[in-house]
Parts: structure tokens; C-alpha cells; sequence
């Protein structure tokens, strides 16, 4: 019998030059807190929480800034993709949800931070403000640079 874990989801930084995998099941949640919004440089961030020794970089190392006392923050140095969150002493970590190859199998099971949360989320919900798909938006170059959602080879280069 082998005591090799298999991935259970794979995920990494938009680039390509941060790659993962997760060996366990991550729980999603929503953090609202200025902290977390001005990491991910959005309304809220979305991460999946498992525990630290279950993430396993498979390509290149995240660059780390440390956002509090206790906290550090992974990302790409190489286009700035927001990878990871962990408290100094906590068994667990969180990768954000946005840099897994299959985000939507990772709903959110909790909400953190409601005290900063803005106001304008709650117009978020499907069919309430005007919505438009990627492909109606004007005709622009779109060769894309962004690594695709699933594992490449080493040597990956973007287009």
C-alpha cells in the first residue's frame, strides 16, 4: 500500500510561474476586512482554508509580505496574483479561491469581516445590475498571456 496523497485540486498564479496543489478538501469562505480587501485588491476576498501541510508548491515559490504581526501573504512576484493567507501559529492555511483551476467547486461556507463590508455587494446578485458576457465586450487583441486552468509542462510559455 502506498502512502502517496494524490491532489485533490490544483491551482496557481496567472503567469504560471507559481503552481499548487492541494491534498485535501479546502473550505471556502468570504473575508470582507480591509485587510483582505486591500490584498486581493478587490471588495472582499475569497479563500479556501485547509491545513498548511496539505499545499504543496509544484512549481516556482510565492513571494511573501507580511500584512500583520501574525500574518503572512503569498503571492507571484512575477505578475502579483494573491495566492495564500496564514497566521504564524495556526495549523491552517488559505489559498485564495480566484487562483484555483476549478474556483466554483470551492462555495463559500462562511463570512468574515462584515464590519467593512460595502454596501454595494448586495447589488452583486444575478439579474439585479445590467450584466454582460467577456466575448460581447468590444473587439480588442485578445491573445491572452494568462496560464491555462490545469497542470502544464515545466517549460510553459504564455502566447
Amino acid at each position: 500500500m502506498s502512502d502517496v496523497r494524490r491532489p485533490v485540486a490544483t491551482g496557481g498564479c496567472q503567469c504560471g510561474a507559481v503552481r499548487y496543489a492541494l491534498l485535501s478538501g479546502p473550505e471556502g469562505s468570504v473575508c470582507h476586512c480591509r485587510m483582505c480587501q486591500k490584498a486581493v485588491g478587490g471588495p472582499f476576498a475569497a479563500l479556501a482554508r485547509l491545513p498548511k501541510d496539505d499545499v504543496v508548491w509544484t512549481r516556482g515559490r510565492p513571494a511573501a509580505f507580511r500584512s500583520s504581526a501574525s500574518g503572512l501573504r503569498e503571492f507571484c512576484r512575477d505578475c502579483g496574483t494573491p495566492l495564500t493567507f496564514a497566521y504564524d501559529d495556526a495549523r491552517h492555511m488559505e489559498v485564495t479561491i480566484g487562483s484555483l483551476d476549478r474556483p466554483g467547486g470551492t462555495p463559500p461556507q462562511r463570512v468574515f469581516g462584515v464590519e467593512s463590508r460595502l454596501a454595494w455587494v448586495a447589488d452583486l446578485v444575478p439579474g439585479r445590475l445590467p450584466e454582460m458576457r467577456s466575448d460581447e465586450l468590444p473587439a480588442r487583441d485578445r491573445t491572452s498571456r494568462q496560464h491555462p486552468d490545469h497542470e502544464t509542462p515545466a517549460d510553459w510559455k504564455p502566447l
